[in-house]
């Protein structure tokens, strides 16, 4: 396993200094930058799909959908991001109080 660990870890680092090869008229157009803010966007939304729908070794509904459903709606309409938290923290922790929810 060190092995592997040790050989992903060079991989990393040689792709990461390979970056510095590329012309820096790649990096820096208006299409990069927009694919770049555009894939963070869709790899942050897969992470917190991903991390909201697991349960153990399967996929399972608990009081984090309807939490992240009511950031996403509060989000919408553009409140404030800690009223966002509190209101999704509020919703979770009444589903689980409550025991509509685990």
């Amino acid at each position: 396993m060190w092995i592997a660990l040790i050989a992903a870890g060079l991989v990393v680092w040689a792709l990461k200094n390979l970056g510095y090869l590329v012309p820096p008229r790649f990096v820096e157009g208006a299409l990069m930058t927009r694919v770049a803010g555009l894939v963070t966007v869709a790899l942050l939304a897969s992470l917190v799909v991903s991390q909201m729908l697991q349960t153990g070794m399967g996929v399972g509904l608990d009081a984090r959908v309807p939490a992240v459903g009511v950031a996403a709606i509060l989000l919408y309409f553009r409140a404030p991001f800690l009223v966002v938290l509190l209101a999704a923290g509020a919703v979770a922790a009444g589903l689980r109080f409550f025991g509509l929810m685990v």
